[in-house]
């Protein structure tokens, strides 16, 4: 026996039909719309949880080398392996010695010349951000003001180059190793790693290659000495010192005088 099939009536939906599409609407373009939708917000979500994860694990490296000694920076790497390319000697002069073994005069001289508010800022100079500014809007010369917290970041995470991003980068390592270092293992840091001659790098090495010494017991003359070439340490040389690097020398001990000596770092070493 066959049967008949009831088929409802269609006007309710012809006329909605019809009238969305008078208005230019369509049910395509709502499920477009929100697919649009859900697609920034996927990204949205990816990118917070990115940076999350970035700042997870960037505090933790941080906070690991609060207490553990590196074993090599990657401007070490980047001066090893271009030493090698160009066929080039490539043994990298480095030997890690704690700032309580070293000579007071080394860290009082390497404050004195790169920044004598070290004891007291937060990682940033401000007013000698805004000198060095103003003195690079007027000349060629590009003038730094990078404190020795800075120099620490940017030595022991980063790489070398002056690019808005590096630099964002630099800020952003500066503020959590104040937050979480004392300026004593800053300071430590900085002696050790910063770079003091063609594949050299910290005071230690610097003072075994110059004067065949160690960091236990250094003059202020040789401190100063090896201060003076932090600027542009692969030209500078501490053991055959030029005019000028004899003049910037004797500044340095003049102001490691002015400072007040050894006195000056007494509430960090």
């Amino acid at each position: 026996m066959a049967t008949r099939t009831l088929k409802p009536k269609s006007s309710g939906s012809n006329s909605l039909q019809k009238a969305l599409a008078r208005t230019g609407v369509s049910g395509k373009s709502r499920k477009s719309g929100g697919k649009k939708g859900g697609f920034i917000k996927q990204i949205g979500r990816r990118l917070v949880r990115g940076l999350l994860y970035f700042f997870v694990f960037t505090f933790a490296l941080v906070l690991l080398f609060r207490w553990v000694n590196p074993l090599f920076t990657p401007l070490m790497a980047i001066r090893k392996v271009g030493a090698i390319l160009e066929g080039k000697p490539s043994e990298l002069h480095y030997q890690w010695v704690s700032i309580d073994d070293m000579d007071p005069d080394l860290a009082l001289a390497v404050v004195a010349s790169e920044d004598q508010l070290f004891p007291k800022h937060w990682g940033f100079d401000f007013k000698q951000i805004n000198k060095a500014y103003h003195k690079n809007q007027k000349g060629k010369k590009v003038y730094g003001a990078s404190t020795i917290s800075q120099q620490v970041a940017k030595n022991l995470f980063l790489w070398p180059g002056r690019s808005f991003v590096r630099k964002g980068l630099e800020a952003y390592f500066t503020t959590l190793m104040e937050l979480t270092w004392p300026k004593k293992r800053i300071l430590e840091m900085y002696l050790n790693i910063a770079e003091t001659g063609e594949l050299t790098f910290g005071m230690p090495a610097a003072m075994d290659r110059n004067f065949r010494g160690n960091a236990r017991k250094v003059n202020r003359v040789q401190a100063s000495l090896l201060a003076a070439t932090l600027p542009n340490p692969r030209e500078y040389s501490a053991r055959k010192p030029s005019a000028y690097m004899l003049k910037r020398s004797g500044h340095i001990m003049l102001q490691m005088q002015l400072l007040g000596g050894k006195s000056y770092l007494k509430d960090i070493l």
